[in-house]
């Protein structure tokens, strides 16, 4: 079986860092994969408000959708690790782009690599958006 490989750019975008907290860890007492993914999505939701966006806005239901998720992982972390996100964009389209995040421990070790393919979405009429200049100019530089 072909393992996930997610290719990290060379320049970040944004960077977070969020500590693991108690109740990430498994019952392996390690940071869950479920727990991951939230912890992602919280950096993720910081890096759209860094760009001037938001996932969702109530007021007119325009956002974006989680077209698809891969996570490569390299090592575990651990209750009381602080998680050193690192955020770039990169194969941008009409409608969206990929979000690639590195992530390493207080210590600089890897824990894991991973992408989401974010989609502009109108949440009203269940139909994607055309990303504007402005998002695909932030994204770029």
């Amino acid at each position: 079986m072909p393992r996930v490989k997610v290719n990290l750019p060379e320049t970040f975008l944004f960077s977070v860092a969020i500590p693991v907290r108690i109740t990430d860890l498994n019952y392996g007492a390690h940071l869950g994969n479920d727990s991951l993914l939230g912890i992602l999505h919280e950096a993720r939701v910081q890096f759209f408000q860094h760009i001037g966006q938001s996932e969702v806005d109530r007021a007119t239901g325009q956002g974006y959708i989680m077209a698809d998720v891969a996570i490569e992982y390299k090592g575990e972390a651990f209750y009381g690790d602080v998680l050193h996100i690192q955020i770039a964009a990169n194969d941008l389209h009409p409608y969206g782009f990929d979000v690639v995040y590195s992530v390493v421990n207080q210590d600089g070790r890897e824990v894991a690599r991973a992408k989401t393919g974010m989609l502009r979405f109108d949440y009203n009429t269940r139909k994607l958006l055309r990303l504007s200049e402005e998002v695909t100019a932030r994204l770029s530089s």
